[in-house]
């Protein structure tokens, strides 16, 4: 079973194309999960894949697209299965 990760990004990260970085990250890396926006403004990403491409995926969260501004990025052990797919909301 592959391991899975909870981020949550804080700054300004939504209405900058955050969310379809993510999943082109992501799909680049070969994870499956999603990204949504919440309703105080931060992205929840669950990413759930090899730990190597976790790792890689956090790097780029902290980076984010050209118009965003990562103030800070939360990460939690989650729960997940591998879908095949990783999803925006």
């Amino acid at each position: 079973m592959a391991e899975a990760e909870r981020f949550v990004v804080s700054g300004r990260v939504q209405g900058v194309g955050y969310r379809a970085f993510v999943r082109r990250e992501a799909e680049r890396l070969g994870l499956s999960g999603h990204a949504l926006n919440l309703p105080d403004g931060r992205v929840e990403v669950l990413a759930i894949g090899a730990a190597g491409a976790r790792e890689a995926l956090a790097r780029a969260l902290a980076r984010g697209p050209v118009l965003a501004r990562v103030e800070r990025v939360e990460r939690s052990p989650a729960d997940g299965e591998p879908t095949g797919r990783f999803v925006t909301g």
